[in-house]
């Protein structure tokens, strides 16, 4: 799994006791393309099948590790784990991943801010494709306002400059993971706070996710702290570009910069490409 590579604290396995958080040592992310119905949460199984899968031995003991796991980890660790450089898992790289190795940003579904859209759940694959996306992740005030210093205006004017003359390219994303229906529901309850703090024209992009993540998907994209704020550059293709962690340094925000004008400039030659080959001189010239 990709995110193995990343040595740093997590909220089970041993506990760490020094940590000192190094850039990111290769690509992160999912091996396949992300489909707009992935992790959904709906069980997509017969009935028959269900029935099968429950007097599955195999599978019975693969499911019963897994409660064990859960179960077993130390609930406090990824809070004690903030110790360490504000919970930074890992440092941003100073360029983007190479886009040939890059590897895929999962999709994930849940409410946006869009008025009338509570529990008309939509996914990011449809939001991301087809342009550069910074996208956010974060559970909680604290996490938020870390992944605010690298996509807040305050924080990162640079970004927001070369948004404002990208504006059908270059967009941000937020995730709000609140798998804690309690809270998902107070969230929802400040939904005109979150409207007119985040601008009409980014209600489609804030995302409210309910559903557990996954370890698989966690380790991959190497969302390694629940209380830490993680923020990826995606492409047009859903492939993580580059990532940071926790609050940024002013050489990580310099570095989010300088990469989405690298996989926007990546972008527009794709597109030229395309076009050059659906050109009418082009169809002139085989006949």
């Amino acid at each position: 799994m990709p995110a193995a590579a990343i040595q740093a604290p997590r909220s089970y396995g041993r506990r760490v006791d020094k940590f000192t958080p190094e850039i990111i040592p290769r690509p992160i992310g999912m091996q396949k393309p992300p489909h707009p119905h992935d992790n959904t949460g709906i069980d997509p199984r017969t009935l028959q099948q269900r029935r099968d899968d429950f007097v599955n031995y195999e599978k019975h003991l693969a499911r019963r590790k897994q409660l064990k796991d859960q179960i077993s980890r130390p609930y406090f660790r990824d809070w004690t784990n903030l110790q360490f450089h504000e919970g930074k898992s890992f440092l941003a790289p100073p360029r983007p991943f190479r886009s040939d190795v890059s590897l895929f940003f999962p999709n994930f579904v849940g409410d946006t801010l869009l008025k009338g859209d509570k529990g008309n759940f939509r996914d990011t694959t449809n939001v991301l494709h087809g342009k550069t996306s910074v996208v956010a992740m974060y559970n909680g005030k604290w996490a938020e306002d870390q992944a605010g210093t690298f996509i807040s205006k305050t924080h990162n004017p640079a970004l927001h400059e070369l948004m404002a003359s990208n504006p059908n390219a270059l967009q941000t994303v937020q995730l709000n993971l609140e798998d804690n229906r309690a809270k998902a529901w107070l969230v929802r309850l400040f939904a005109g706070s979150l409207r007119r703090q985040v601008g009409e024209e980014n209600w489609g992009k804030y995302f409210i996710v309910k559903s557990k993540i996954s370890d698989e998907i966690r380790e991959s994209i190497g969302l390694l702290n629940s209380k830490v704020g993680y923020v990826y550059l995606v492409d047009h293709l859903c492939r993580i570009r580059w990532a940071a962690s926790a609050n940024s340094r002013p050489d990580e925000c310099e570095s989010l910069v300088k990469s989405a004008k690298i996989v926007l400039d990546e972008y527009e030659k794709d597109l030229k490409d395309i076009r050059a080959l659906n050109s009418p001189n082009k169809e002139r010239s085989r006949g």
